[in-house]
Parts: C-alpha cells; sequence; structure tokens
C-alpha cells in the first residue's frame, strides 16, 4: 500500500537525533499557535494558573519530501512524533506537569511540512493581582522558547496573524468563572550573560473574573447589615433597646466575617480591598456601638450628676439646632428657661433656708408658725403645739422632696435633650462617613469592572 511504501521510504534513513537541515547555517523556523480552550483554575494563595490550551506547531523537515506522483499522489502522511525530530520548545513558566493527553502522531507533507497539534494543560506561575477582588483582571504570560537552540538555529514566528490569536474564542468554554478577554502575542530576543540570543514567542492571557457570585454572596450582606445598623439609629437613645440591637449587629458581622474568610483569596504579598473594607465595616459598626454607649450615658444621669454646663447648652441646643436644622429648636430653649427659673428658685429657697410661710386661719398659730410668740400661743397648750410643729417638720420635708425631686426631672430633661441633640449630630456624621466610604468603593468598582 502506498502509505506503508511511503512511510519505509521516509524513515528508512532518517536520523531524529539531528536538526533536519542539509545545511547546518539554514535556521529552522518554527510557527506556533495557541487556542485558549478553558481556565481551570486560579490558585491565588500559590500563584499558579492553570489552563488548557490547543497548542499547534510547524516547521519544514528537509528529509521529509517525496514526490506524490510515485505514492499514488499522496500528499500527506501522519507519522509517529517519536520516530522524527521535533524542536525542544517548552513553556518557561512551568511549575507542573499537567494531565494533558498524548497524541502519538504528527501529520507531513510532501513538501516536508510537519504540524504538530496537541491539546496540553498548563500549570504556570503568574503574578496575580488580587487586589481589585472580585473585579479582577489577570494578566498571565505563556513564554515559548527553545531549551537549548539558539537563535540561529531555531527561530520562532507566529502561525497566524496576532489579531486573528487575539480575539480567537471559537473554542473557549466560558461557562465558569473567568472570562477570556483576549489572548496577546510579541515576539522577541533575549540572551543571558552576553552570550547567544534565544528566540522566544510570548502569549499573554487576559481573563477577568466573574463577580456576580461573590457581589451577592459577600458584598450584599455586608451592605444590608450596614443598612439595619444606620437604622438602628432611629430607636430612641433613652429605651435600652438600641444598646442590645447595635451588639447584636456588631456579633453578626463577626460571624459573617469568619463565615466568608475561606472564600476571600489569600497572598503573602497582599490584601484584597474587599477585606478592607470589610475591617471598615467592623469598624464603623463598633464606632456606632460606642456613640450609642455615649448617648444613653447622657440621656440616663443619675441624681449626684452635675447640671449641664451652660457652655454645652449654648452649644448643642442654641448652635447645633440650628446647624442641624431642628425643627423643634424653640422648645429646646424654653425648656432652657423654665429650668434655669426653676433652678434659681430653688437655690433661693437654700439660701434662705426658710420654709414656704404657712397659710392658716388662727391668728396664735399663725404667730406660732413665725416665731413672734410662741410661748404665750401655745403655753396653755403644749400637747396641741407639739403636734403642728410635726405637722409643719413634715410639711416642709414633703415640699423640700418634692421640689428636690422636680429638679432632678429638670436636670433629667437637659440631658435628654443634649442627648438627643449629640445623637443627631453624630449620627449625621456617621451617615456621612458611610457614604463617602460608599461612594468611593463603588467607584472604584465600577471603574475596574468596566476597564
Amino acid at each position: 500500500p502506498a502509505l506503508r511504501r511511503l512511510s519505509r521510504h521516509l524513515l528508512a534513513h532518517y536520523h531524529k537525533g539531528t536538526r533536519p537541515v542539509r545545511d547546518w547555517r539554514t535556521t529552522t523556523t518554527v510557527a506556533i499557535d495557541l487556542m485558549v480552550y478553558a481556565i481551570l483554575s486560579v490558585d491565588e494563595k500559590d500563584q499558579v494558573l492553570t489552563t488548557y490550551i490547543w497548542y499547534r506547531q510547524h516547521w519544514t523537515d528537509e528529509f521529509l519530501k517525496w514526490d506524490p506522483a510515485r505514492f499514488d499522489n499522496l500528499t500527506q502522511i501522519s507519522l509517529p512524533v517519536e520516530s522524527i525530530w521535533v524542536p525542544d520548545i517548552l513553556i518557561n513558566e512551568f511549575v507542573d506537569v499537567g494531565k494533558s493527553p498524548h497524541v502519538p502522531y504528527v501529520y507531513v507533507s510532501h513538501h516536508g511540512e510537519v504540524q504538530n497539534l496537541k491539546p496540553i494543560q498548563v500549570m504556570t506561575a503568574c503574578s496575580l493581582d488580587i487586589y481589585n477582588f472580585p473585579f479582577d483582571v489577570q494578566n498571565c504570560s505563556l513564554t515559548f522558547t527553545s531549551w537549548l537552540h539558539h537563535i540561529r538555529d531555531i527561530n520562532l514566528s507566529l502561525w497566524r496573524q496576532p489579531e486573528l490569536v487575539k480575539f480567537d474564542q471559537s473554542i473557549f468554554m466560558n461557562q465558569g468563572e473567568w472570562e477570556l478577554l483576549y489572548v496577546l502575542s510579541h515576539f522577541q530576543e533575549f540572551s543571558v550573560k552576553s552570550s547567544d540570543s534565544y528566540a522566544e514567542m510570548k502569549f499573554y492571557v487576559v481573563i477577568r473574573r466573574r463577580p456576580l457570585f461573590y457581589t451577592v454572596s459577600l458584598l450584599l450582606p455586608s451592605i444590608f447589615l450596614m443598612v439595619m445598623d444606620i437604622v438602628g439609629f432611629y430607636l430612641p437613645p433613652h429605651s435600652g433597646e438600641r444598646v442590645s440591637f447595635k451588639i447584636t449587629l456588631l456579633l453578626g458581622y463577626s460571624v459573617f466575617l469568619i463565615i466568608v474568610s475561606d472564600t476571600l483569596p489569600a497572598t503573602a504579598v497582599g490584601t484584597p480591598l474587599i477585606g478592607i473594607y470589610f475591617v471598615v465595616c467592623m469598624a464603623l459598626l463598633v464606632i456606632s456601638l460606642t456613640e450609642t454607649i455615649l448617648i444613653v450615658c447622657l440621656v440616663h444621669k443619675q441624681d449626684l450628676q452635675p447640671h449641664v454646663p451652660e457652655w454645652l447648652k449654648h452649644l448643642l441646643l442654641e448652635r447645633a439646632t440650628i446647624l442641624l436644622c431642628i425643627r423643634n429648636r424653640n422648645k429646646f430653649s424654653q425648656s432652657r428657661m423654665q429650668t434655669l427659673d426653676t433652678s434659681g428658685q430653688v437655690e433661693n429657697n437654700d439660701s434662705t433656708a426658710k420654709p414656704t410661710p404657712y397659710v392658716c386661719e388662727d391668728p396664735r398659730e399663725c404667730g406660732a408658725v413665725g416665731g413672734t410668740r410662741p410661748a404665750l400661743a401655745f403655753a396653755g397648750r403644749p400637747e396641741r403645739s407639739a403636734a403642728l410643729q410635726d405637722v409643719l417638720r413634715e410639711t416642709t420635708a414633703i415640699r423640700q422632696l418634692l421640689e428636690k425631686r422636680e429638679e432632678f426631672r429638670d436636670l433629667a430633661r437637659d440631658w435628654l435633650q443634649v442627648g438627643y441633640v449629640l445623637d443627631v449630630l453624630l449620627f449625621r456624621v456617621y451617615l456621612a462617613a458611610v457614604l463617602a466610604y460608599s461612594i468611593t468603593l463603588g467607584t472604584l468598582w465600577s471603574v475596574w469592572r468596566d476597564a
């Protein structure tokens, strides 16, 4: 048969140990091509990219030529790859041997053109930048070069045009986490310590992560918890529910970070921005809880606490209400005036150290209370005088207790008003900080996603 006769004819005196040229000064040009089939995995911790590619080589073997007329017009034959010479072209970034299928044959045409087509699972080292996670774009290179032969023996070229290689996604399986953007090709020469130059062909595989899964599982729960933290400011500060609510949110966010810690990529050289985002959100929750504790301490002042300083009243109840556009700031001012009047009356009563005049109908009793004629008024009635004195002491004590309690109420009302105004002020500052932080992150991630 023609195939058997041609195979015997080509391999009878063939020597696969030498480069297939008749003149040793002739350079063997190897044209290579690459098509990405799938992105299998991206290991951020070990900085390893695993891809599955279709790799093609093409060169001319001067000892594998024949006349088709002598072999039944046969122009192409497949030969065992172990029986002929193949160039020693390797990938510089190889870190491990992948599970690639073995293709035992190559195609040879009657002009001596050899085509070696094979699929390869490539595990290569790649400098992965995870700062923009989950909107990151990775650029990994595959460098093909002859490990031994310099450029005078083996030169490299591109099989197809660079534009065709760049946007060729005809065989790419794009249903995984990563999508292929394009493949860039670049030829260059390099030398080591002024020795002979070597030819190398670089293919830059540019891929982008699909962020939908991470947006739903990481960003949205964090955003929901931060929104609930902001809503928690609308709980009354004088009730104890706000503190427990904030503590529950902080505990829930801590559990959330423990759950998602395995999802975040980890490297020894950098931290993704989303990790910084989670830390800042945790810090904002702690600041919110601290602010709540401060307001609760203000609005729950005990009886032994001092009066609200005048400068604090002026600063918060007058200036801050105008700045914050609080509608009932007149109410704060009126309450403050009433408090000042009540405090003035109490101080006058304390300074005189006299009970309020007792109103009575009997002139003798009034004289006894006033202290003008105590001996004459009560000389004949010692029992009645002692009873009236006890009643007056008890009445005076009750009045002083009521006045003291009213003073404490006014003091608590002042601290409550200060706490409310300070709560509104700190809430707006906190809300402005959260909005500025959210807008900054949203802008950065939008730019990275659309880049």
